[in-house]
């Protein structure tokens, strides 16, 4: 995915840059520290997606956005809750407030992907796994968890795990809500989940412990689950 980013703030561009190194699949073409610059780029250039702040000299984000392709997603980012309202009235794939959290620029990237995806996907109960040169085409009911070892998910079934060079953010798109990050390093299926405590749960007989972040959601979720 060809990426620019739009900011006025040479510190904002390099965190988003550090950001970006964590999905194999984006890469940033191109920064820009004001909005002129940018739309002549893309009056030349496709771009999948653009990290958009609002306040910058010559033309704000805003302006800019209503004069992009629409088949160019836009994440805002901004200081400001203040324009959050109109951002989404320009269609924006995304509101980022400064700070911005690696977390919170995780779940961005997700929504993202998500969004590009949904025209392709046929069916929620299958999901396609690319291991290398093959192809798997799993039964998302047979996953239980998958655990992230580098730049890796490793999908455990019942009776077997497939390894998928893939980020956490390409691998919450392809799956259904049942899914949750529980930890950095663990995305789990509600449905397979045996029982639980306040920072453990038990999936496949393996005990995984729920991260502080996301310890609130996911006992929600489960004390909620019918």
């Amino acid at each position: 995915m060809k990426v620019i980013i739009v900011d006025d703030e040479p510190k904002a561009i390099a965190l988003l840059k550090k950001y970006l190194e964590h999905f194999n699949d984006f890469n940033a073409v191109a920064t820009f520290r004001n909005g002129l610059k940018a739309f002549e780029y893309l009056n030349e250039h496709h771009v999948d997606l653009i990290f958009l702040d609002i306040n910058m000299p010559h033309i704000d984000g805003l302006s800019l956005a209503k004069l992009i392709d629409n088949q160019t997603n836009v994440i805002f980012t901004t200081a400001y809750s203040e324009f959050a309202v109109e951002s989404y009235e320009v269609k924006a794939t995304d509101y980022l407030l400064k700070p911005i959290s690696l977390e919170r620029f995780t779940r961005s990237i997700s929504k993202f992907i998500e969004q590009k995806n949904k025209p392709l996907q046929k069916s929620n109960d299958i999901v396609l796994i690319k291991s290398g040169a093959t192809t798997h085409r799993i039964n998302v009911n047979d996953i239980h968890f998958i655990k992230k070892e580098g730049n890796y998910s490793l999908y455990h079934l019942k009776d077997k795990t497939i390894m998928a060079r893939e980020s956490v953010a390409e691998t919450l798109a392809k799956l259904p809500d049942k899914f949750i990050q529980i930890h950095r390093s663990y995305l789990v299926n509600l449905d397979k989940v045996t029982c639980f405590e306040n920072d453990m749960l038990t999936v496949l007989n393996e005990e995984i412990t729920i991260g502080d972040t996301f310890k609130k959601q996911t006992i929600n979720l489960l004390l909620n689950l019918q």
